[in-house]
């Protein structure tokens, strides 16, 4: 498969997303944000992404293996490049992780929280995605959607949200993430998809796929015509034309402005 890719911040900070892909494997990496907290870790949640994705799609040379076995391979790798840091604390650095290998008669995937791999088969759009976090602590993300993006108000009720939210995150009941245990790669959502029919697959960080997921600012049909025509690049253009038109988040409540997106678009043959 011909693959393009792209990722860009979605503002001053670095950013916490990564992409990489070879012509059989996509891979697209979402660092969870830190909201200002304390993460025991002395070097970041870029840092991790990085070190996680190369050793990523290193451990999945081997076309036969195992998606999940491979991602369990590298968290246990990266773990052990930082073991000065406190890999027990809760907002340890950590990423969702969406996969895709295509062979020779079907595509295997996995995804590992919210950051959606979508596929276009006749006419049609197949999308395997973990909403899990969606069910731990409603009551705290509603009430970051009561306020203005960037008003004090709300990046305190953001504050809150993420502290409650790392109790939950990789235990029975929480939602799974990639973060210092290889455990995590047992929980991902991993299935496989027949590439009769497929005409493209799109792996998208929820930075790039809220165009239409929580924007509903376009279809699936618009954004994949969107990646034909103008490339990954192409499509996280259009989350941010989106964006500005609501810098407050008043028509889409958001944790941010604007999100870091990453983009893997992978065309047939």
């Amino acid at each position: 498969m011909r693959v393009s890719i792209a990722t860009a911040p979605g503002g001053p900070n670095p950013n916490e997303d990564w992409v990489g892909a070879t012509s059989s494997l996509a891979v697209v990496l979402d660092g969870l944000s830190t909201a200002g907290l304390d993460t025991g870790c002395q070097h970041g949640v870029p840092w991790y992404v990085a070190q996680l994705g190369g050793h990523l799609v290193a451990a999945l040379a081997d076309p036969g293996r195992p998606l999940a076995d491979g991602l369990a391979q590298a968290l246990e790798q990266v773990a052990a490049l930082h073991p000065g840091c406190d890999l027990a604390n809760p907002g340890t650095p950590s990423a969702t992780v969406s996969i895709l290998r295509a062979g020779a008669e079907q595509f295997d995937y996995l995804v590992l929280a919210d950051s959606p791999i979508v596929f276009e088969r006749d006419g049609e759009y197949l999308v395997k995605t973990d909403l899990r976090v969606d069910t731990v602590v409603p009551e705290l993300r509603a009430e970051t959607e009561r306020f203005a993006t960037g008003t004090p108000e709300h990046t305190e009720s953001v504050r809150r949200m993420v502290t409650a939210q790392r109790l939950t995150r990789n235990t029975a009941g929480g939602y799974w993430v990639a973060a210092s245990h290889s455990e995590a790669a047992h929980h991902a959502l991993t299935g496989a998809v027949s590439v009769a029919g497929v005409q493209a697959v799109a792996v998208l960080s929820d930075g790039a796929s809220r165009l239409v997921t929580e924007y509903q600012a376009a279809t699936w049909a618009e954004a994949f015509s969107v990646l034909r025509s103008a490339g990954a690049d192409g499509l996280i253009a259009a989350v941010r034309k989106a964006e500005a038109t609501d810098p407050d988040g008043l028509r889409w409540p958001r944790f941010k402005a604007g999100d870091d997106a990453a983009v893997a678009f992978c065309l047939l043959p």
